[in-house]
């Protein structure tokens, strides 16, 4: 039996979090959250995830900067889904140019949520 996809949610609204984590373990995924931007550090680098999702607004450091130093290990190869409800065009900009695979608006749908973010790990379990 193949393993299950391993996601983790960087989310600070634990409502929304919640739901994230919900929307994503009804689909098969096996979902942790971190509720703020230390412990979404931590578990990103100490755990083998498939995907990530990064709030872009979180307090203290915000996604993009959550991003770059993640990005400092040259083996960190965790694909990246910004999600935020900051859709200004450029921080949707920033986010893809830097690397990240996806950003998504919020408020979102929940079935193109959960479709946008099994695509993305399905493409990089076949990478």
């Amino acid at each position: 039996m193949a393993s299950k996809t391993k996601i983790l949610v960087v989310e600070d609204e634990p409502g929304v979090s919640m739901m994230m984590a919900y929307l994503l373990t009804q689909a098969g995924c096996e979902v942790q959250t971190a509720w703020n931007a230390e412990r979404g550090m931590k578990l990103a680098q100490t755990r083998g995830f498939d995907l990530i999702t990064l709030e872009v607004s979180l307090p203290g450091m915000n996604g993009f900067e959550i991003y770059r130093r993640l990005k400092e290990n040259p083996f960190f190869q965790t694909p990246i889904v910004f999600v935020s409800n900051r859709p200004r065009e450029q921080d949707v900009q920033h986010g893809l140019e830097i690397g990240a695979v996806d950003y998504i608006e919020k408020p979102f749908d929940a079935q193109d949520f959960t479709s946008r973010i099994l695509l993305h790990a399905k493409e990089r379990a076949m990478a």
